[in-house]
């Protein structure tokens, strides 16, 4: 047997509505596809989503911990950290002009 560690990357885009716990720190909660993950993190960590959310017109997150215990409905996130980063609009293809021409009959 190997030894190994499970992590997990749970993407976000809008920013998720905090409950304040202790010195600052605000806990939520991310439900993806019916289990909740319920993330505690440090002001400094809450601060990089709120950035996101007042700096880039569209962004997208990513919360990444270990799976902590078992919760009445999903789990709770464990050393979680967060990287934001700007999402831009994706360009819509210019259409190219067909190339292939028809094979002689």
């Amino acid at each position: 047997m190997v030894n190994g560690r499970l992590e997990l990357t749970i993407k976000i885009n809008e920013l998720p509505s905090p409950e304040p716990v202790e010195n600052g720190w605000q806990q939520f909660s991310i439900d993806c596809e019916g289990v909740v993950f319920k993330v505690t993190v440090r002001p400094k960590i809450w601060r990089r989503l709120e950035e996101a959310e007042k700096n880039y017109p569209m962004w997208v997150a990513a919360v990444s911990g270990k799976l902590g215990a078992k919760t009445d409905d999903g789990y709770v996130l464990e050393q979680p950290s967060i990287q934001a980063f700007e999402r831009k609009p994706k360009e819509p293809k210019a259409a190219e002009p067909d190339t292939k021409q028809a094979a002689p009959a």
